[in-house]
């Protein structure tokens, strides 16, 4: 299991990206701005990045904010902005494939995602370090803001927005909750692009698992962290999320059976705003729940939580092979006091994990366990 990278072994100069960079306004509509502002030089030529950045209507004092990184065949999305301003936050959505506010690769843009760029033979010529530069000028612009509180930074990310977020929450410890989506780490060993990772010639490969992987960073994470990811995610696999997440000390952990894996399913998530407004806004949190206790076929887990629980779930399957393939199936648990108990099926092998759900319809899961007798 990957134990991190020291400050000094990461590629970016997190002093420089830390300055906020300048940004000129393209268009104002309400309470919506298209923005490019300063990214990382590529090649010795300076970039640009396009972003939208939304702000609560009515706003009085600072108020917190949210990074929101998109992910693979999508874009800067305005209404993602302006649906997290109507929740109270100055929002920025930024594009991290060099793309302009048309949808189309820009000369100053920097990278675009291709094979040719994702793995690089130096981790400074690749898209993840222009990406990564991007959304961390991305905070450290909302932290200049004059109605930002840089003390209430979020960030969340969708698929490869999600695989950011995990690397931006391991090296820029300003952001105080993030939540990715779906991505993960460990991708070398268990995701739709391992066998390609594991096709490189060792140099390449060495410099994605020592730079490019979040699996180096999500040691280092401060933050209290999000993550969401379906059980048939057919990119980031259940194994490699869960030794992801395990990397981190304060996780919440919410998977969810046949997730769909898209921009509106990723971005979507009731859980994600009631995580923000719990870390940055003082709100009600999620339900916690403890380590499930197994007694031959009894399951029990504690659980506390600050909003009435509606229903209790074990999820499981039997099947074996490739995750996106296994069928599923729930069935609802006993709720005794602050304690879920559940029978599991004596068919083995067994995957299986137990799934509480509130009166907001938020939900949060147990780590998943594997059983072969």
């Amino acid at each position: 299991m990957a134990t991190g990278c020291a400050a000094s072994s990461i590629p970016w100069d997190m002093k420089s990206l830390r300055q906020p960079p300048k940004f000129t306004v393209l268009d104002t509509k309400g309470n919506l701005r298209s923005i490019y502002y300063d990214g990382e030089p590529c090649q010795g030529k300076p970039t640009r990045v396009f972003a939208y950045l939304a702000t609560p209507e009515n706003l009085k004092g600072k108020a917190s904010a949210i990074v929101l990184v998109h992910g693979g065949a999508g874009r800067a999305f305005a209404d993602w902005a302006q649906m997290w301003a109507s929740r109270g936050y100055v929002a920025l959505a930024m594009d991290v494939f060099g793309q302009g506010p048309d949808g189309k690769h820009t000369d100053d843009g920097g990278p675009n995602l291709d094979p040719g760029t994702i793995y690089p033979r130096e981790a400074k010529e690749g898209w993840t370090y222009a990406a990564i530069a991007k959304v961390v000028r991305g905070v450290s612009l909302l932290s200049s803001l004059p109605e930002v509180d840089p003390k209430r930074i979020g960030i969340t990310g969708v698929s490869w927005g999600g695989y950011l977020t995990c690397i931006t929450a391991g090296v820029d410890d300003r952001l105080k909750a993030a939540a990715p989506i779906y991505g993960c780490g460990y991708l070398h060993e268990a995701s739709i692009w391992s066998k390609e990772i594991q096709g490189l010639p060792k140099e390449q490969q060495k410099v994605w698992i020592d730079s490019l992987d979040p699996s180096r960073y999500l040691p280092q994470a401060k933050a209290p962290m999000l993550f969401i990811n379906g059980t048939n995610d057919h990119c980031f696999y259940l194994d490699s999320y869960q030794k992801s997440y395990q990397l981190v000390r304060n996780r919440t952990v919410c998977v969810k059976v046949g997730m769909p894996h898209d921009q509106g399913s990723g971005a979507s998530p009731v859980e994600i705003g009631i995580f923000m407004d719990q870390h940055l806004r003082g709100g009600k949190a999620l339900p916690e729940l403890g380590k499930p206790k197994r007694r031959g076929n009894l399951v029990e887990v504690r659980f506390k939580s600050p909003a009435a629980v509606r229903k209790a779930d074990l999820c499981f399957t039997t099947d074996l092979g490739v995750w996106e393939q296994r069928k599923w199936q729930t069935r609802e648990a006993k709720i005794d006091g602050q304690t879920i108990k559940a029978d599991l099926p004596a068919q083995r092998p067994l995957t299986y994990f137990i799934s509480i759900t509130d009166d907001r319809g938020a939900s949060v899961t147990t780590e998943h366990e594997s059983i072969t007798e």
